[in-house]
């Protein structure tokens, strides 16, 4: 499949204000191999509807809401082609006159292609959500970045211990990273929901107030 162009952008805004001071972009889940176009009614990419739009109501009116658009539902080795997207969808964001400074939410895969695009100056923080943390995902660009962690402590998809041993080596790499394993969760945040829904708004607005102004 080609890559985006202008005319397939990576970045699906859910609210663009002219004058942005920071943006929120949410990275939906997918599979390890799968190189079948990604499409938005895909359950993965559903699930993450009710936090977009729970944040698009709750933060400052000068925030851009977004999510990224997949161009494949896998994750695909080290194609990494998640990760490839969140930086196309990173470059697409306004400057003022530099990068805005930018929280990533993502569950699941996306959780890992968060993380890993945490590389970018402009991220500042992540809020992982179930996270696939495998053996041997790079820490050291973490540091001085916040990483939050939400892991269902009956999620059967992705490993709860991974991502306490993420945490673990993020926070030792100079990351401010916290976990919380939620009693009885599951991997699609579909137990207990209320905690899920409840929790990420009040963490992301947490972490907003943590940014910097744009320069």
């Amino acid at each position: 499949m080609a890559p985006h162009t202008t005319h397939s952008p990576a970045l699906l805004s859910r609210r663009a204000p002219d004058r942005p001071v920071a943006a929120v972009l949410f990275l939906h889940g997918g599979r390890a191999d799968s190189r079948a176009p990604s499409r938005p009614w895909h359950l993965a990419a559903l699930r993450m509807h009710p936090f977009v739009r729970a944040v698009a109501a709750a933060a400052p009116d000068d925030v851009l809401v977004g999510s990224v658009r997949y161009r494949m539902r896998g994750w695909n080795g080290p194609d990494a082609d998640p990760l490839r997207d969140v930086r196309q969808a990173l470059a697409e964001l306004p400057l003022r006159p530099a990068a805005i400074p930018t929280i990533l939410v993502g569950h699941s895969m996306g959780g890992r292609a968060a993380l890993r695009a945490a590389e970018a100056p402009q991220v500042r923080a992540v809020l992982a959500l179930a996270p696939w943390c495998p053996d041997g995902e790079p820490v050291a660009h973490l540091r001085g970045k916040r990483v939050v962690v939400l892991h269902g402590d009956r999620d059967r998809v992705t490993d709860p211990r991974a991502s306490a041993s993420f945490t673990h080596r993020a926070r030792s790499a100079g990351a401010h990273a916290d976990i919380t394993l939620v009693p009885g969760g599951d991997h699609a945040m579909l137990r207990p929901s209320t905690y899920w829904h409840r929790t990420v708004p009040p963490t992301i607005a947490t972490l907003l107030t943590t940014l910097p102004p744009p320069a």
